[in-house]
């Protein structure tokens, strides 16, 4: 694991292009209290995040999410999340794999021109592109206190305050 501390402050955790692992639309809801906020399968091609192909699949998912505020069409612009979760995240062309724990909480304000800002404690998945963040393409586990701020755009910006970088192609390549 690599320790890394970036320039002061953003935070996103828009899983590597892909919506972060305990994404759920803004606006899905009951507004009852905390709803469950399940992570569908994923795949990414080779170049995209890792040199190689991965799929991502959740083997432990007990994320929820509760809406604290919404806009006045009745979508969430600010949204709690908060449970385990730990996805399996393999190497399609060699099968190697790796199950990461991505159980961190999070509150994430959706803002009217689709960007969103995010303020995280623990760990959270997130992959970013080519030239889509201030962390270099690839697949992440961001663990420890940070923000993320993730243009309408997509450009991811982290600002790790106290933690960690796990780069994940690296343990399955």
């Amino acid at each position: 694991m690599r320790r890394t501390v970036l320039a002061p402050l953003a935070l996103a955790a828009v899983l590597m292009g892909v919506q972060p692992a305990s994404a759920a639309p803004a606006g899905a809801g009951t507004g009852a209290g905390w709803d469950p906020a399940p992570s569908a399968p994923w795949d990414i091609g080779a170049g995209l995040r890792c040199d190689f192909p991965i799929h991502g699949e959740p083997v432990i998912d007990k994320v929820m999410r509760l809406v604290l505020d919404t806009y006045p069409d009745g979508t969430a612009r600010r949204v709690v999340y908060k449970g385990d979760l730990v996805v399996r995240v393999t190497n399609t062309q060699t099968g190697a794999f790796y199950d990461a724990d991505a159980s961190g909480s999070a509150m994430v304000e959706h803002r009217t021109d689709g960007s969103q800002f995010w303020a995280v404690h623990g760990p959270v998945l997130a992959g970013v592109g080519e030239g889509g963040g201030n962390l270099p393409r690839g697949l992440y586990i961001i663990d420890g206190v940070y923000t993320m701020d993730i243009s309408s755009g997509g450009y991811k910006s982290v600002n790790l305050v106290h933690g960690t970088t796990d780069d994940l192609c690296a343990r399955i390549d």
